[in-house]
């Protein structure tokens, strides 16, 4: 007879964040966060203003200027809570910031150019290749091929430069992605075509996995979520599926707050 299979092991999570706490100058902002997110899923993390969203967002890359004071964090089963930010990148961690910096004088593709060596180890990455590589991916994502020789988010609209994100994310490459209020300042038409963006890189990379960070339900209508987070003053306070979403936007952030300890 033959032997029975030995049983299946649970998949490690991309991300597993435990008892994480951090400060910024000595305030305490992230009270005791605990979450998972799998690969190839999409999570969302809705909280209002203040409540530590976008420090959780900088702590998982490694910002310097926010401080664990408490827990950790886990990539693919590897603790990286000690890790500077080129590390967490060069593993496969990227961030989508909710405020774009403007870098005069760098162009949009020799930005690009430098991310991609260094992501893929390899100095001097081919200009051709690169050229190549935003060619393919500015056509997926809609945008204009003119828009490579821009300087970096100078004179961006607000569409512009998240999709310039999007472009970046899709380039890179990464495992894993934290988007921090990608929805944040975009009119209807810029929020469709982020939302179309997020969702063609995922369709070439269906092993990516996602923590989109936003404060209100509407790119939701257009990202389904696998699961919805709801974080209020630093803590994950209810976790739930889609209907979740629709339940902070009918009844608001503070139905959560007395669950607060």
């Amino acid at each position: 007879m033959a032997a029975a299979a030995p049983p299946s092991q649970p998949a490690v999570p991309a991300v597993q964040i435990d008892d994480l706490h951090a400060a910024v100058d000595g305030r305490e902002i992230l009270r005791g966060v605990s979450l998972e997110v799998p690969a190839a899923s999409l999570h969302a993390l809705m909280g209002p203003n203040g409540s530590g969203k976008s420090t959780l967002a900088n702590v998982l890359l490694g910002n310097p200027a926010y401080q664990v004071t408490r827990g950790t964090v886990r990539f693919q089963g590897e603790d990286i809570t000690s890790l500077p930010p080129d590390e967490r990148a060069a593993r496969g961690l990227f961030l989508g910031f909710q405020h774009p910096e403007e870098i005069p004088g760098v162009s949009v593709f020799n930005f690009l150019r430098q991310a991609i060596s260094s992501r893929k180890g390899i100095e001097n990455f081919s200009v051709l290749e690169v050229r190549l590589l935003v060619m393919e991916w500015t056509k997926k994502l809609g945008m204009d091929q003119r828009f490579m020789d821009r300087y970096l988010n100078e004179g961006f609209s607000g569409g512009e430069r998240k999709r310039n994100e999007l472009l970046q994310m899709a380039l890179l490459e990464p495992d894993f992605a934290v988007l921090d209020e990608t929805d944040s300042g975009l009119d209807i038409d810029a929020l469709k075509a982020v939302a179309e963006g997020i969702t063609t890189i995922r369709s070439e990379r269906p092993g990516l996995g996602i923590l989109l960070i936003t404060h209100y339900h509407r790119i939701l209508d257009h990202l389904a979520p696998d699961v919805v987070h709801v974080l209020v003053d630093g803590r994950v306070v209810e976790t739930g599926g889609p209907e979740l979403a629709r339940r902070v936007e009918r009844e608001g952030f503070d139905a959560f707050r007395a669950k607060v300890a």
